[in-house]
């Protein structure tokens, strides 16, 4: 098969919501109607129930909430489809913020009780930012929720999108019927007592046919073609070409844990979802269709396997075919590496594969080679854009629990940190340790995985920090950069590389540092 037919048979895409709006469990029940899985897992937090797939880490299947992006692969309908499941809370935002730039489209997922919820709205506008084709899906609906057409309203407000509903629900909550399929002109009824199961799909080209009301009741069938006649007055008709810009969102209407409506996602998704996309670079636009392979890493995992130590550095391949035991371009160490067993993914299962397109994640073996952010390419030096580290919002040192284990502590941070899960800062005046995140929850995050994956203990001390930044100056000899650094001395520290950042104690702290050292450029992001 040809590049260009590969390339067409891609979807590449995330999944993201507010935490508990049933995004994990969409995922899984994806992977049920691709074949992937014979049994759905649940994300909750007891013994006796299957875990879900894509939540494999300890942790995660402890709170019930995922705290990690996973990276889940199966064939649907002739196509290969890639999904991005990425923890919801905010704690982890980082993590999907950098997963979104290595999708091509976004299923966004929204509690029809509790409607669009801050989190949705911050990973939205990032999603906006750049333009990446976003489907809503409304979950749920077996439970008492809003009015379809008010979730819609706010949708549109809250998000700025311009929805079209493609399904639209019969009844809700308790008077749940089913769901007309608007893409498709045909009915899926709800039958069972429990309202669990899917009855057979109904054809149905008019829904003034009389037959209607003979099968979802008289009350229900007029409410439902009163409710249809106002969502074509209302909202535009669908658009492939608004979609793939960015400028219009499709709705679907449904209910992830009875598998209701996930089938219709799917096939609509994979009709109208985008090809792997191009990419921007310092130099220049990369194509998918380039015969020469690129890709960039936008994830590195430690410890997939905590019996092996193992890194995985997750590769998005942009463009050309990436092959196994063949030799590439690490540009910012400017050294060739090549990799024995490139792996493909199904959550904690891993697969080796001889080649890969463009829209596949591929994981590579990591010895402490990789950072987020990394380009590989056949030889063209240039670096992929868009995945900056974040400036954290909370401070604490790190102290060493157990004396004996100093080792082990010192490579359990070190593995951490290169995930991008935190960052770690070395203070010049004292050479003491601190982590900074973006969430409080990353802390117990990293001293539950510091014990149970690398032995070592590990404890927390405040620290009185309200912004980090990195420090960039033309001319490090002049005089105003070195009263800065007597002045600020205490302030001081190095991140991981080596780069030089003022942690300031205060935003009228930092302010005044503005102000006083005009020369001196303070960055909130580490891509600058």
């Amino acid at each position: 098969m040809s590049l260009i037919q590969e390339i067409r048979k891609r979807r590449t895409f995330g999944i993201i919501s507010h935490p508990d709006a049933g995004k994990t469990t969409l995922t899984e029940k994806l992977l049920l109607f691709g074949g992937a899985i014979q049994e759905a897992g649940a994300v909750k937090s007891n013994k006796i129930k299957k875990g879900a797939t894509s939540d494999f880490m300890e942790i995660e299947r402890q709170r019930g909430i995922s705290v990690a992006t996973s990276v889940l692969a199966f064939n649907y309908k002739d196509k290969k489809i890639n999904i991005l499941d990425t923890p919801g809370h905010k704690d982890f935002a980082e993590d999907t913020f950098r997963t979104l730039t290595a999708v091509d489209s976004v299923i966004v997922v929204i509690d029809v009780a509790k409607g669009v919820e801050e989190q949705t709205e911050k990973l939205v506008e990032v999603c906006r930012m750049r333009n990446i084709p976003m489907i809503v899906f409304i979950n749920k609906l077996d439970r008492e929720g809003k009015d379809a057409f008010d979730l819609l309203d706010e949708v549109e407000q809250k998000l700025g999108l311009t929805v079209t509903p493609l399904s639209f629900p019969i009844g809700m909550g308790y008077d749940f019927k089913g769901i007309y399929n608007i893409w498709e002109k045909n009915i899926n009824l709800f039958s069972g007592e429990r309202k669990t199961t899917v009855s057979d799909t109904i054809k149905f080209e008019d829904v003034n046919d009389p037959k209607l009301n003979d099968i979802i009741g008289e009350t229900a069938a007029d409410t439902l073609r009163e409710e249809l006649e106002l969502v074509y007055e209302v909202y535009p008709a669908f658009e492939k070409e608004a979609y793939l810009k960015g400028t219009l969102q499709p709705v679907f209407f449904g209910s992830a844990l009875n598998n209701f409506g996930v089938r219709e996602l799917l096939d609509c998704f994979v009709e109208i979802a985008p090809n792997p996309r191009p990419k921007d670079s310092d130099t220049r636009e990369v194509l998918p269709t380039e015969d020469k392979f690129s890709g960039f890493v936008f994830k590195i995992h430690a410890n997939m396997d905590p019996k092996h130590r193992d890194r995985l550095a997750f590769v998005k391949v942009v463009s050309g075919e990436f092959k196994r035991n063949t030799p590439y371009l690490h540009v910012r160490s400017d050294k060739k590496l090549k990799f024995s067993s490139p792996n493909a993914f199904f959550a904690e299962k891993k697969e080796i594969v001889d080649v890969s397109y463009p829209g596949d994640i591929v994981g590579l073996h990591d010895t402490g080679n990789f950072k987020i952010g990394d380009t590989l390419t056949e030889g063209e030096v240039m670096q992929y854009k868009g995945i900056p580290s974040f400036s954290p919002e909370h401070f604490r040192y790190i102290n060493n629990a157990d004396p004996m284990k100093a080792k082990q502590l010192q490579k359990g941070i070190d593995q951490l940190m290169d995930e991008g899960v935190a960052q770690l800062f070395t203070l010049e005046l004292n050479g003491r340790k601190v982590i900074g995140t973006v969430g409080a929850l990353q802390y117990e995050v990293i001293q539950y995985r510091l014990e149970h994956e690398y032995g070592a203990k590990c404890t927390y001390e405040n620290l009185n920090v309200h912004k980090a930044c990195w420090v960039a100056v033309e001319d490090e000899n002049n005089e105003e950069f070195k009263e800065f650094k007597r002045v600020k001395q205490k302030f001081l520290a190095k991140d991981k590389y080596g780069q030089l950042v003022f942690l300031a104690d205060s935003m009228f702290s930092l302010q005044m540092t503005q102000q006083k050292y005009p020369s001196i450029q303070f960055h909130f992001t580490s891509e600058f």
